[in-house]
């Protein structure tokens, strides 16, 4: 029997539970331990059996791991771990900063190619999935404009950003499209949008005691990279509010190419997701492409890589000859 590959958690908030749960579903896989800045002793996983370490400890475990699936955020957390935890690892990640991946990429891949290892960045649905759907797109309509539109749902990494912002105990925050703009570009009218007319951002807002509100809501829409371009309201509410009404986290969207093919007719390529949880359907694309890191690195590969440089077929389990004969 093959040896199962060892996987490993780096973080262990909503990504990282879901990133477990998705681990048990791989016959091919075993989680060998999660990895927190936490006291582990306060750390209750899903599964019983699994040991809940110190992140700064990880070194230690480095024979236990053949990936370590990175689950902090993208805000403050996977800029410093990303390069860190890839000069000793093999790693996969979600960081989600679209404006920040190039020099993200740049940091990572020095360090994984000193160390040896791949590091999968930016893997997800978007970006990720989304990702690749925007180049097939391109690739094959060169004649055209891409759309996506994200939501409504839960932004994990927008999420995120909110709550770091000083005076905030806790938050959520919803991306909302356009249902006008969006009937605009499947009509194939293929009209140019600026950011604020594909989406707004709606953040509620928990307040620490004491804390000033106008200057929390004026950080939060001027965030570069994440509020600054978008209409985004802020609303302050209770935490019992919070718990009874933004407890679920939704989320999905569109990516939509149009444009015209070498005869001139006009072509739409749709591709959607409506998730009924963000974070479980992260981590299954993480834990997916977990597999194809290790391969990867068991090839002698090393350095950075995005999902545009990964073979779909490294995703599967199964063997070469049984996808082509099934899904070909």
């Amino acid at each position: 029997m093959t040896e199962k590959i060892r996987i490993a958690i780096a973080g262990y908030g909503n990504l990282g539970r879901g990133a477990e749960v998705a681990i048990a579903q791989h016959p091919d896989m075993t989680l060998t331990g999660v990895y927190t800045r936490r006291d582990p002793e306060n750390v209750q996983t899903l599964g019983a059996a699994v040991p809940v370490r110190r992140l700064d400890d990880i070194a230690r475990y480095k024979q236990d791991i053949d990936v370590l699936i990175l689950c902090g955020g993208s805000k403050n957390d996977l800029p410093e771990q990303g390069p860190a935890l890839a000069a000793a690892f093999t790693t996969v990640d979600s960081y989600d900063t679209h404006a920040r991946i190039p020099e993200y990429f740049d940091a990572v891949d020095a360090a994984a190619r000193a160390g040896g290892n791949i590091a999968l960045i930016s893997v997800g649905w978007d970006p990720g999935l989304f990702s690749l759907n925007r180049l097939f797109g391109e690739a094959i309509l060169p004649q055209g404009d891409t759309y996506t539109f994200w939501g409504k749902g839960l932004s994990q990494g927008h999420s995120d950003a909110v709550r770091r912002v000083p005076g905030v105990r806790a938050a959520v925050q919803y991306t909302v499209p356009s249902a006008e703009a969006i009937e605009q570009v499947r009509s194939g009218v293929r009209p140019q949008l600026t950011t604020r007319q594909k989406h707004k951002r709606e953040c509620f807002v928990v307040l620490e005691e004491g804390a000033d509100a106008d200057k929390v809501r004026h950080d939060i829409v001027t965030m570069p990279d994440y509020f600054a371009d978008y209409d985004t309201t802020v609303t302050f509410i209770s935490e019992e509010t919070l718990r009874s009404e933004h407890s679920a986290m939704p989320h999905g969207g569109f990516v939509i190419r149009s444009g015209e093919s070498g005869a001139g007719d006009n072509q739409v390529i749709e591709y959607s997701l409506t998730l009924n949880s963000n974070p479980g359907f992260t981590s299954s694309v993480l834990v997916a492409y977990a597999r194809a890191a290790h391969r990867l690195k068991q090839a002698g590969e090393s350095g950075a890589r995005t999902v545009f440089d990964v073979a779909p077929g490294l995703l599967s389990p199964r063997p070469a000859a049984d996808l082509r004969r099934d899904l070909l």
